[in-house]
């Protein structure tokens, strides 16, 4: 007999598919929360038998449950850990674990990627195109390679793995990956998708509004307080305000905190980490602690949202070589524009600032950063440019 203990996020639910095709009806999973795959753990030791092999995977277990498990198998028990964060890295000191964060090609892995390669390995399971392309697709999406690949399909499988049951999903996915050549959505799954993408925009489009910002240990981080689409949520927040080195989504109801951001030189899981979190270093998150509810909803809750950039502009635009029309909540006019010497220089209420900047990127996360400013709409524009003009 198996037995898996998985998480129950889409990486997690994988490897349960992955163990069922495997395994049959020899196996039993378990999904668990980060929090809950201890107890369970303790449950297999006090009522499973011997003869149980246990896999483990996406997730990693306590100090006190980590001896135990080696105790298990030095006296001749069976149990494979793997996992994919780099806070479990130290789980590759046994045997019975096996951690990898990026492979031999530089690729980025998933837990359902590494638990597909071990079951192939063992004979376990055989290779086909369905479950290959599957696999591939909850890798892409849990290590947010979709979003660099703009692969809509990784993300459109995460939006169905929440649209139905856990139940139904899994048993879904076993079906047509036993039957199928390739892997693909139903006529019925693609107009619900549809759906569900327009209602994901509707919500992003309302939690913008309601952004702020603030300053944690010398990062610059945007806030929101939001139930759904985490992920969509800190992907369209992350581009959408650029100046941010990551994204807080906060769910008071889940006590729970999630970070996101789309900047390679911030690794988010060492944020999540200084609160008793971990994951992924672009994608992280934590309990709400009392440390990080002082920090990231006390000590915001007086802050006012950002103002979003006019969006229906035609001239007063990002990187224009006419020069792009910022204003604070104090009233201050910044005017960003190209120099001769392809510098970027601002004027703040038309008087030159000493410092210049190398890119417009550059010179727009200053004025965003420091003044919280934002693209004003046309009619002011081009009533500044005609004032200017008159002075020259």
């Amino acid at each position: 007999m198996y037995k898996l203990l998985t998480h129950n996020d889409l990486d997690g639910v994988g490897c349960g598919i992955l163990a069922k095709l495997a395994f049959g009806k020899q196996v039993k999973v378990r999904y668990n929360s980060i929090s809950g795959l201890d107890r369970q753990v303790e449950w297999f030791f006090e009522n499973d038998k011997k003869d149980t092999f246990l896999f483990i995977t996406d997730l990693s277990v306590n100090e006190e449950n980590e001896k135990k498990l080696d105790m298990f198998y030095q006296d001749g028990g069976k149990v494979q850990l793997i996992d994919h964060h780099q806070t479990a890295l130290s789980f590759n000191n046994y045997e019975w674990g096996h951690v990898v964060v990026e492979d031999e090609s530089g690729k980025l892995t998933s837990a359902t990627s590494l638990f597909y390669e071990y079951l192939l390995t063992h004979q376990h399971l055989q290779r086909t195109d369905a479950i290959s392309a599957f696999v591939e697709l909850v890798r892409q999406y849990d290590t947010w390679e979709w979003e660099k690949n703009d692969n809509q399909k990784a993300k459109r499988l995460n939006s169905l793995f929440y649209l139905v049951s856990m139940e139904e999903f899994e048993e879904k996915m076993i079906h047509r990956l036993q039957t199928n050549d390739d892997f693909h959505f139903d006529d019925f799954e693609k107009k619900i998708l549809d759906m569900e993408d327009s209602k994901i925009e509707r919500y992003i489009r309302r939690k913008r509004r309601q952004l702020i910002q603030t300053k944690v240990d010398g990062y610059f981080a945007g806030i929101v307080h939001a139930e759904s689409y985490h992920s969509e949520l800190g992907s369209e927040l992350g581009k959408e305000y650029p100046h941010l080195d990551y994204i807080v989504i906060l769910n008071m109801g889940g006590r729970r905190a999630g970070f996101r951001t789309i900047h390679d030189h911030i690794d988010v899981s060492e944020v999540a980490s200084n609160y008793g979190g971990g994951g992924h270093a672009k994608a992280s998150g934590c309990l709400l602690t009392k440390e990080a509810y002082k920090r990231f909803v006390a000590e915001t809750f007086e802050l006012e949202p950002l103002r979003e950039d006019a969006r229906q502009n035609r001239y007063n635009l990002k990187r224009s070589s006419f020069g792009t029309l910022y204003k604070s909540r104090k009233g201050d006019m910044f005017f960003l524009y190209p120099a001769a010497d392809h510098s970027w220089i601002i004027e703040k209420n038309k008087e030159k600032m000493k410092q210049d900047f190398a890119s417009f990127q550059e010179g727009e996360n200053f004025l965003k950063r420091n003044e919280q400013a934002w693209i004003v709409k046309d009619d002011i524009f081009v009533d500044y440019l005609k004032d200017r003009i008159k002075k020259l």
